[in-house]
């Protein structure tokens, strides 16, 4: 049983609001893979801002559970955004200092919780799977659950990096969410080992995911801007997308370092 959390209750049935308006249909495959009960992380693509609660919104109709995500500390910061995040118990990343986020992480994954975790570290423009940071596959390990890896694909052209959608390209959007298979990592190894290769196999059983529900979608996308460019579309290649990314994080630690 469940325990009660209003906030959350009333983040999801607001999430439900905004995807009933916007008639979102979703697909979704692989829900048994789900654990109804016991620890889990959920590893995430993230091409969209709205990957997050569309992920918590068809877990919580199948089964009813909360998903605890792991946030960047901005985002507790502020004043509004701030105290709904930390009544719904997710948790803060100090993406300078993350030993404390990730001890909280395994804590919460041994008190039998599911950790929504984004392994490629932030929205990718590319719209394929870039290489994944190993947080997922350490965190699993150190608390001897498993990752369940989850493809979101129609997300992105709700809300997404480097384009605003109008309201009426939002509206009708096809959804595609695939759940694989649990991926288990060896607990009695010893700490760390291992990370290299489980994150490898993460890596490719998202992009056999994405690849899967890419070609299962039901819009075609040649010469669309939310398409991989590898698929006919005109979003950048990942080389392209490093690029910039690359020359974003540039100027945010220069802005931050005129600042201090």
């Amino acid at each position: 049983m469940h325990k009660p959390e209003p906030i959350y209750s009333t983040a999801i049935g607001a999430g439900r609001a905004l995807f009933g308006l916007l008639r979102v249909r979703p697909t979704v495959t692989g829900l048994e893979h789900l654990p109804a009960t016991g620890g889990a992380v959920l590893a995430i693509t993230h091409f969209g801002y709205l990957d997050f609660a569309l992920v918590e919104w068809i877990t919580w109709r199948h089964n009813h559970r909360h998903i605890r995500f792991m946030v960047k500390k901005g985002a507790f910061d502020q004043p509004l955004v701030g105290p709904l995040l930390r009544g719904m118990k997710h948790i803060s990343v100090d993406m300078e200092s993350g030993g404390e986020a990730y001890a909280q992480a395994v804590g919460a994954l041994r008190d039998g919780e599911l950790l929504g975790v984004f392994p490629e570290g932030g929205v990718n423009a590319s719209f394929t799977v870039r290489e994944l940071k190993t947080g997922a596959v350490r965190m699993a390990q150190a608390a001897n659950v498993p990752i369940i890896p989850v493809a979101v694909w129609g997300g992105h052209r709700l809300m997404t990096k480097n384009h605003r959608s109008t309201l009426r390209e939002r509206v009708g959007v096809p959804v595609s969410i695939r759940f694989g298979q649990p991926i288990a990592t060896d607990a009695a190894a010893p700490a760390g080992s291992n990370v290299a290769v489980h994150t490898a196999e993460l890596h490719n059983t998202l992009q056999s995911l994405v690849d899967a529900v890419q070609t299962e979608y039901p819009v075609p996308g040649a010469g669309a801007w939310w398409q991989p460019a590898h698929l006919g579309g005109t979003a950048p290649t990942p080389a392209e997308a490093a690029v910039v990314e690359a020359e974003r994080r540039r100027r945010k630690a220069a802005s931050k370092k005129q600042r201090a």
